[in-house]
Order: C-alpha cells, then sequence, then structure tokens
C-alpha cells in the first residue's frame, strides 16, 4: 500500500531488497564465524570455561546477587522517578508562569548532566554530608543519579503524552463544568498513559542498563560487577560476558513483552462503548467529585 511517505515497491525493487537482504545474511554469518574463529583460536571457547555455569557456586554466589542489586536499583529508581517525571511533566503545563520555569529549569539541567556524573556527584555528596555507611553508598548513589535523570527525561514523556491528546478532550471537560485539576487527573491523564507506556518501558530498559555504570565506576555490586568477581575467580572473561549478554537480554525481552501485553490490555479497556450520558448521570459524576471510571466516558 502506498502512502505519502512509502511507495509500494515494484517488481525490480521486492528483487534488488531481497538480494539486498540476502547478502546482509551472508556477511553477518561470515563476520559471526570469524569472531568464533578467532576465539577458538584463542582458547576462550573450551568446555572448561563453560563448566562453572553448570555449578550453582557460580550462581548463588556471583551472578544471581548481583541481578538482584540490579532489579532492586532499577525497581526502586522507577518507583521515584515514575511520580516525580508525572508531578514535573505537569507543572510544565502550569498555567503560572513561576510554575512552568521551576519545572523546566529543573528538568533541562538533570536531563543535560550525563547519569554517570550524577551517580559520582551523589556518591561524593553521601560520603562527604552523611552518615552512610561506605556498604550502602553505592547503592544510594546509583539510585540517585537514576533517579534524576530519568525523572526529568519522563517529565517530558508525560508532557508529551497530554499535549498528543486532541484538545477537543479538554474542551469537553470544560464544557460540562469540570475544573482544570480534575480534566487532568480524570481524563487526560488515563488516556495518555497508554500513549506513553511505550516510552516509559523503553525508559525502564535503560534503567537497568545504567545500573552497571555504578558498577564500573562506584563500586556497586550490580550483574556486570559481579561478572568481573566471576571471571577473575574462573578465568572465563568471554564465557562470562556472554552469558550476562544473554542475561540481559532475557530480562529487558520480558520487560517489552509485559510492555506490549499491557498496552494492547490497556486500549481494549479504554475502548467506547458508545453510550451517550445524560445530564442527570453528568451531574452525579461531578457531585462524586469526578471517579476514576470516567476516561473512557468523555473519550467516547
Amino acid at each position: 500500500m502506498s502512502s505519502v511517505l512509502y511507495d509500494t515497491p515494484g517488481p525490480r525493487a521486492k528483487r534488488r531488497n531481497v538480494l539486498f537482504s540476502v547478502i546482509f545474511f551472508v556477511l553477518l554469518a561470515l563476520f559471526v564465524w570469524w569472531v568464533w574463529q578467532k576465539m577458538d583460536e584463542k582458547n576462550q571457547l573450551t568446555s572448561a570455561l563453560w563448566k562453572p555455569f553448570t555449578e550453582s557456586e557460580a550462581w548463588t554466589t556471583y551472578l544471581l546477587p548481583g541481578l538482584a542489586n540490579t532489579l532492586k536499583a532499577a525497581a526502586l529508581s522507577m518507583v521515584i522517578a515514575l511520580p516525580l517525571g508525572a508531578v514535573f511533566g505537569i507543572s510544565r503545563l502550569s498555567d503560572h508562569r513561576w510554575v512552568r520555569g521551576v519545572a523546566g529549569t529543573v528538568v533541562e539541567f538533570f536531563r543535560s548532566i550525563p547519569v554517570l556524573l550524577l551517580m559520582l556527584f551523589a556518591n561524593e555528596f553521601y560520603a562527604r554530608s552523611t552518615d552512610v555507611t561506605s556498604e550502602d553508598r553505592p547503592f544510594y548513589a546509583v539510585v540517585t543519579g537514576l533517579v534524576l535523570y530519568n525523572a526529568s527525561v519522563l517529565a517530558e514523556v508525560v508532557r508529551a503524552g497530554i499535549l498528543s491528546l486532541p484538545k477537543g478532550q479538554t474542551e469537553a471537560a470544560y464544557a460540562i463544568g469540570l475544573r482544570k485539576g480534575q480534566t487532568m487527573t480524570s481524563i487526560l491523564l488515563p488516556q495518555a498513559v497508554t500513549a506513553m507506556l511505550p516510552a516509559i518501558v523503553s525508559q525502564l530498559v535503560v534503567i537497568v542498563k545504567d545500573t552497571a555504570l555504578g558498577g564500573v565506576m562506584i563500586g556497586f555490586t550490580e550483574l556486570l560487577n559481579s561478572r568481573g568477581t566471576l571471571a577473575a575467580n574462573y578465568a572465563n572473561v568471554i564465557p562470562s560476558f556472554i552469558v550476562v549478554a544473554v542475561m540481559f537480554i532475557v530480562l529487558n525481552f520480558i520487560l517489552t513483552s509485559f510492555a506490549s501485553w499491557l498496552e494492547r490490555y490497556l486500549r481494549r479497556s479504554k475502548r467506547s462503548t458508545g453510550a451517550v450520558l445524560g445530564v442527570d448521570k453528568v451531574d452525579d459524576l461531578n457531585a462524586a467529585e469526578i471517579g476514576g471510571g470516567f476516561g473512557s466516558g468523555a473519550s467516547a
């Protein structure tokens, strides 16, 4: 099907695309084979180097505790960053100039600083100005850096999600007498969540991967840092990297798959029934301070 941005390829274009695809996969297979041969020449793929992963000690002592710390830091960062980002995102849409100015300054400031620098600054702050122990300090620093950076990014996601909704939603809400706060919480945000969900989940994937920065720079014992200790004990650098990479791929695949299912579920649950609310129903909703299920009725 043709569109403004894309023309349906003809027979010659289809043959050319198939040819390019075949050439690409052949070159990719040759590259993978070359890498495999080079590692095999260096004895990096011998069965002895993979043997530790068949024993429980490598998992219970190194990999699983590191994975647990990665998930704990990522989950806590997301739990804090998401509502904080929503507050700043909504604040950037405020009618008050000083609120917009403060929120915009905070968001642009922390969004412009690399997350690694935020972790390093947070680590120094906790070391010099608090009583946090040296054992807990890396975890606190990683979470602080991830929260400050990702809350700023999520604030822009929230703002863009709300602005992407048709203006008729807001106008219809004002027409039936809803205040701005009621319009935001009962109509705009519930609908914007579905549109924002892919971006939010992609940011969660970024958070999971960015925990590795704390392991590299400030000694946080996350998954990648634990891999280094395991490789030092078993002398299996390449296999340990491969195993950890597969663990990250599986973890992020689970997150994105869950997000896809959740997005489909939310879209089905928010479909309009086509029902038209009468005046008495609207009065009842206003009297009840607009319950949580009003979003789909307004969109109908």
